[in-house]
């Protein structure tokens, strides 16, 4: 891979790593935000109705299952740095070839071919970081 081609991925992988940084922290902020009383524009602290308390726990629930996925991709996205940084971006981790320019194009953080990371997924939880299919 040329110098020109690997700064295309760095710029790519740090223009990314910006953008999920700025999702974790509204997730964040939106995980963490108290449910009923006062924070839902109520008076008091009991909430009205048992259903809103659902709600407000579901959309939680949520927001937190994302925010995990967040924080996983970014930690691809820097370990792809470290790679770029030591010479080993863009050769598979599984069987050491180059990985397609088309698949680092919609997945600039994966460690592995497309080969590879198929038999891996049928392989199960062998797989560190599902992510980084």
């Amino acid at each position: 891979m040329t110098q020109a081609e690997l700064d295309t991925y760095r710029q790519k992988l740090l223009t990314l790593g910006r953008r999920l940084q700025g999702d974790v922290s509204g997730l964040m902020d939106e995980a963490l935000r108290k449910t009923g009383g006062e924070a839902s524009g109520n008076l008091s602290n009991t909430p009205l109705h048992l259903a809103d308390l659902g709600t407000d726990a579901f959309e939680q629930e949520v927001n937190l299952s994302l925010l995990e996925n967040e924080d996983q991709q970014l930690e691809e996205v820097s370990a792809a740095l470290d790679r770029i940084g030591q010479g080993t971006y863009g050769r598979c981790q599984e069987c050491g070839q180059d990985i397609p320019r088309p698949r680092l194009d919609a997945v600039p953080f994966t460690r592995y071919c497309v080969g590879c990371a198929e038999k891996l997924q049928e392989k199960g939880p062998r797989l560190e970081n599902p992510g980084s299919l």
